[in-house]
């Protein structure tokens, strides 16, 4: 068995050592040269592979690639290429000093001939043809069109033509009117119309037609109705400023404009006051306190019994108190057993039932007696629910919200600059048109909604503030 795998071993470490060109140190190792030639079929393409990676391969490969470069870059081989493309012959001083007694028309002239470096540059070279590109030499539907064109072809024999080209001829033969642009003149001159009048000239080929028949088939305008006339609101859509709130007023503007702002002020205080004193407990009351809140949700829970009096009371009234609870205990009345009931006979149930019968008997008919008479009833019942809905629309009134004008931008006597480099900045245009639309009935007031947060913010303390501290 050793033998044989030592065998094995120096048989793979020779062919590693074959493949690397060098000779093995071992007994068994074998001359790359000597080495046995590998034979396989050269038909196939493992054996293409196997003839490129030798040395014959490399250099046929390498040759191909150079012929290739050749074509591409100087448009052929090198060495078939004729001396006056590889080299130039200097002619000496004598063309230089012909170019010298040359006039600048004819230097112009010859530099006008002479190509551009950069078109030579961009021009190409190579032999190498393009590749071919397919798709553009491809006609779609080229079949059809080819036998198109022969049945015309057969068909101009016998004295036809296509549609296109008698279109073209009678075009030809009749050419349409041209359009001519009305001027400014011509604009000018025209009348001018109501739109939404009745007589307009654009409903004059409409008239006695039926009104129905002209809507549905939308040849006739929609009337427009009334009420788009009217303005939401007679406000105007910016108002000016007051002269006091420019960056430089005159005294009495600007006190006029803190005036108006104090007033404001005043009658919001006011407000505030009115509302505490309408919240404020009485002044016979008294706040509640913790105590007393203690005790009113406790009151009825805890219940004292009427036997029950103070920790010494039992034992002072001594033996005679105990006789006098003994005899009252005794002289308590028992309680009487109830007497047996005793049973209905048939009569005492038949006359029940008859009486149960007349009086669903009476109540239906007093019920009908009350319908009818809900009848005459109609005209307080209509004024009951008129006064209902009136109840109703008052109080949806009063949950509206209400337009509150925007606070008047004013600034104090201290805060006016003398220049606008220094103005501070008053107001802002989207909160001002945003009233506007409010205050012109445009919108309707509201509130911004508030934002409520669905998770609680985690605060966490790092750990190197920790340590500064």
């Amino acid at each position: 068995m050793a033998p044989g795998g030592s065998g094995g071993g120096s048989a793979r470490c020779s062919k590693s050592e074959a493949d690397s060109g060098f000779l093995g140190l071992r007994p068994t190792s074998v001359d790359p040269a000597l080495r046995r030639r590998r034979r396989g079929p050269r038909n196939k393409k493992r054996g293409w592979r196997r003839l490129a990676q030798e040395p014959l391969g490399l250099e046929v490969d390498q040759f191909l690639e150079d012929v290739r470069l050749q074509e591409r870059t100087s448009g052929g081989l090198v060495s078939e290429a004729p001396d006056e493309k590889l080299f130039f012959v200097d002619t000496g001083s004598k063309k230089k000093e012909l170019n010298k007694k040359r006039t600048k028309s004819q230097k112009r002239s010859l530099l006008l001939k002479k190509p551009l470096r950069v078109d030579l540059v961009l021009e190409n070279t190579s032999k190498v043809p393009a590749p071919k590109d397919v798709l553009a030499h491809q006609i779609p539907n080229a079949k059809k069109l080819k036998r198109k064109e022969q049945l015309w072809e057969k068909l101009a024999k016998q004295g036809e033509l296509p549609r296109e080209v008698r279109r073209a001829q009678a075009r030809l033969l009749s050419p349409p009117a041209t359009k001519v642009k009305p001027g400014p003149q011509d604009t000018i001159e025209r009348p001018f119309y109501d739109l939404w009048a009745e007589d307009n000239p654009l409903e004059r080929p409409l008239a006695g037609q039926d009104t129905f028949f002209l809507e549905q088939t939308k040849k006739k305008g929609v009337k427009r109705p009334p009420h788009l006339h009217n303005k939401p609101s007679q406000v105007p859509a910016v108002e000016v400023t007051p002269a006091g709130a420019s960056y430089n007023p005159s005294f009495e503007d600007h006190q006029t404009l803190l005036l108006a702002a104090h007033e404001v002020e005043l009658q919001r205080q006011k407000d505030a006051e009115k509302l505490e004193r309408r919240l404020a407990l009485p002044a016979s009351e008294k706040p509640a306190t913790q105590e007393s809140a203690f005790q009113e949700m406790c009151q009825g829970l805890l219940e004292e019994s009427d036997g029950e009096g103070e920790p010494g009371e039992g034992q002072d009234k001594g033996p005679d108190a105990g006789g006098e609870q003994a005899e009252g205990a005794e002289a308590s009345p028992t309680p009487v057993r109830l007497a047996a009931v005793e049973k209905k006979t048939e009569q005492q149930r038949r006359r029940e039932k008859t009486a149960r019968k007349m009086r669903v008997q009476q109540a239906e008919v007093r019920a009908a007696r009350l319908r009818h008479q809900e009848l005459f009833r109609l005209r307080g019942i209509k004024a009951q629910v008129a006064r209902r809905l009136a109840e109703l629309a008052r109080r949806r009134e009063q949950r509206r919200m209400r337009y509150q004008a925007p606070d008047i931008d004013v600034q104090l006597s201290s805060e006016l600059s003398d220049s606008l480099r220094t103005l501070k900045p008053e107001g802002n245009i989207l909160r001002d048109r945003f009233k506007s639309f409010q205050k012109r009935n445009m919108i309707e007031p509201r509130e911004r909604a508030k934002f409520k947060r669905k998770y609680k913010v985690k605060l966490v303390e790092k750990r190197a503030f920790r340590e500064i501290q």
